[in-house]
């Protein structure tokens, strides 16, 4: 603490606190430059002046949630916030509560020092680094219900998965209070279970979705795909190419049941792949199509395990 004495004698002064701001952060005021240093930020309370700084300067705010292990997909949702908020903020937590498998839990890749110098060089403002005490100081009591939309494919193959995906999201949105949140196509039915969130709880905040982003040989990019073997990598391909065989099948004329068995015949003559779902659904209520029509909404879903590795895709059949 500095005291400021202006020369006056007799009169005594309260001592005055000089306050040194953050160039970077004066400077992020006036333009946003991939040059300068990510500002790393943990707790909300550190946050608060941040965010109430923003608002007073009617800067709209994006938020990324994330767990790591970044690859260009997320790059896009950081992408998309760049172009339509005044400010991003990337949120990195694994957030355990939404692991249903511990060892998948223990083993989810963990590149936080690649990851902020992804961030820093994208031009990202603030990334949000809470720990496990700040995002849980206890086990949450509340269970999130959402209906239907969790009781098939991933809520039905992973139970609880969806009740820790609201109650962490939740919690992201209470701390950074953005005005618009992304979200990745890939995890279509969390989109469903999140705009469900948004909409339920009345979140003042916009969702985006942007589209899913895919290797050359057409594998959606994912953290767990750095878990794959050489020989791991390419029977991968099976999600992606059932998926494009099967729309290609549906607008062709075939019904849905034929084309569902083909592609269960595919996935058991590839030996280590194991299928636990290829589902043809409204993308927006999961309800499972039996019939498809082109004239409704629809999406095909699939979860898979390519050796001990679990993945999930999809593809937009009618949009």
């Amino acid at each position: 603490m500095n005291v400021i004495n202006n020369g006056n004698k007799g009169k005594k002064k309260k001592p005055k606190t000089i306050v040194i701001l953050d160039i970077n952060l004066v400077l992020r005021q006036f333009s946003r430059n991939p040059a300068l240093p990510v500002i790393l930020i943990h707790t909300p309370a550190e946050w608060n002046p941040l965010w109430l700084n923003h608002l007073q300067k009617n800067h709209t705010i994006g938020l990324v949630p994330t767990m790591g292990a970044l690859h260009q997909g997320h790059l896009d949702l950081v992408k998309k916030s760049i172009e339509k908020a005044d400010i991003t903020v990337v949120s990195i937590f694994v957030n355990p509560t939404q692991f249903n498998n511990q060892d998948d839990f223990a083993k989810y890749p963990n590149t936080l020092q690649a990851d902020l110098q992804i961030l820093e060089k994208a031009g990202v403002d603030y990334v949000f680094l809470p720990s496990v005490e700040t995002i849980y100081p206890s086990l949450p009591n509340l269970k999130l219900d959402f209906g239907d939309l969790e009781r098939v494919l991933e809520g039905e193959f992973r139970p609880g998965h969806f009740n820790g995906v609201g109650i962490v999201v939740s919690k992201l949105f209470h701390f950074i209070r953005p005005h618009i949140a992304f979200f990745g196509q890939k995890d279509l039915q969390q989109v469903a279970i999140i705009k469900r969130l948004v909409n339920d709880l009345s979140f003042p905040i916009e969702l985006e979705v942007v589209p899913t982003r895919r290797e050359k040989d057409g594998l959606a990019l994912s953290s767990r795909n750095m878990r794959l073997s050489p020989e791991e990598r390419q029977n991968a391909l099976i999600l992606s190419r059932s998926l494009e065989k099967a729309k290609a099948r549906l607008l062709g004329g075939k019904v849905w049941s034929e084309v569902q068995k083909e592609i269960m015949a595919d996935f058991e003559n590839l030996e280590s792949s194991k299928l636990e779902y290829f589902a043809l659904v409204h993308p927006e209520t999961f309800e499972l199509i039996q019939n498809f029509s082109p004239e409704e909404k629809s999406s095909i879903c699939v979860a898979a395990f390519i050796g001990e590795i679990r993945l999930i895709d999809n593809l937009p059949i009618i949009p």
